[in-house]
């Protein structure tokens, strides 16, 4: 089964850190659990047009949440570190949240 770019890139994690990695050309994105490196790389190809150095990613465990007197876990998530080549444009998204 062919998987989309749409499927594999979640969104992006736009937090205080995530933002000082942009000035580098480090863009970080929720990405699906069971998507590969290669296939990460090609999916931000083709949505942002942009050219992928190398992918960094982690598998983030999901949090203890208690509600009253019941507790469970927050679903647990994929994250990635993209890399642009030093001559890759920028991703626009990000630009204007600067």
């Amino acid at each position: 089964m062919a998987k989309f770019a749409e499927d594999i890139i979640l969104r992006p994690i736009i937090t205080e850190e995530s933002m000082m990695g942009t000035a580098m050309k480090k863009y970080t994105f929720k990405v699906a659990k069971n998507a590969t490196k290669p296939e990460i790389a090609a999916a931000v190809e083709k949505l942002f047009g942009v050219e992928v150095a190398k992918v960094n990613t982690m598998n983030c465990k999901g949090h203890l949440r208690r509600y009253g007197r019941f507790e469970g876990y927050t679903p647990s998530w994929k994250k990635a570190i993209v890399t642009l080549t030093e001559d890759s444009k920028t991703i626009e998204f990000f630009d204007g949240l600067l």
